[in-house]
């Protein structure tokens, strides 16, 4: 996917970049092979690939939920920015939280957005396990939002008591997402979250299947959650 495609593709799905928005994503693309020399942000290097299985793949979750609002976004586990840093390119107005466990990676993403230019971003080093028992973020977030960071029962964990109540979480999966969806049908409940609705479409140029699990946060979650660093992963809920 090329650029020239990649812009027609979003069209087709309502977006409409400006000049200076398809600039940022040509800076983005730069910033992110200069920095993957001497750090590992990814293993999908190629200019056509990057827009396609990055870029593209990151906004698919505009397609379905309505970000053209003020809101407040969290982005669990967002690496080398994905998926919150193209969607925040194409909606300006949302004003991005990113938590990352990797010091070098939030490096990364302070750079990027001094070049970008972005404004109302904020980048934190911590676990998800402590992100979440934090005040001054728990029960915070109009929306919480991870793209392939764990299974969705791990997720769910991490994510949701950063929602406030009446807020989304959104799971961003590939194949495997109505197996996991199943899985994760108690924990979700127990974390106080409530699955709404699982859109399911492919990626342009048969690149897989893609799954936006959305589940609506219905009351704050219990205080035990979530639980010491290591332990959701190792004793997923079930």
């Amino acid at each position: 996917m090329n650029i020239d495609q990649f812009e027609q593709a979003l069209s087709q799905n309502g977006i409409t970049l400006s000049t200076e928005q398809r600039q940022q994503f040509e800076i983005y693309y730069q910033t992110l092979i200069e920095w993957n020399q001497k750090m590992n942000l990814t293993a999908i290097t190629e200019q056509a690939e990057v827009y396609l299985k990055h870029f593209y793949d990151s906004i698919t979750a505009g397609f379905y939920v309505d970000l053209t609002k003020d809101l407040t976004v969290c982005d669990v586990g967002a690496g080398a920015g994905f998926p919150s840093i193209p969607l925040k390119i194409c909606f300006p107005q949302l004003k991005v939280t990113i938590v990352d466990s990797l010091n070098k990676r939030i490096a990364f993403l302070n750079h990027l957005a001094n070049q970008l230019g972005l404004e109302d971003v904020a980048f934190y080093h911590d676990r998800a396990e402590f992100f979440g028992r934090n005040k001054q973020f728990r029960h915070q977030f109009d929306l919480v939002i991870a793209r392939a960071v764990a299974k969705t029962s791990v997720l769910s964990e991490f994510c949701l008591p950063l929602a406030k109540t009446g807020g989304l979480f959104i799971a961003m999966k590939g194949p495997n997402a109505e197996s996991e969806l199943k899985e994760a049908e108690n924990a979700i409940e127990l974390l106080g979250g409530q699955i709404n609705t699982v859109y399911t479409f492919d990626l342009p140029k048969n690149q897989g299947e893609r799954n936006i699990v959305v589940i609506d946060k219905k009351r704050q979650t219990p205080k035990a959650y979530p639980r010491k660093p290591g332990t959701p992963t190792k004793s997923p809920l079930v």
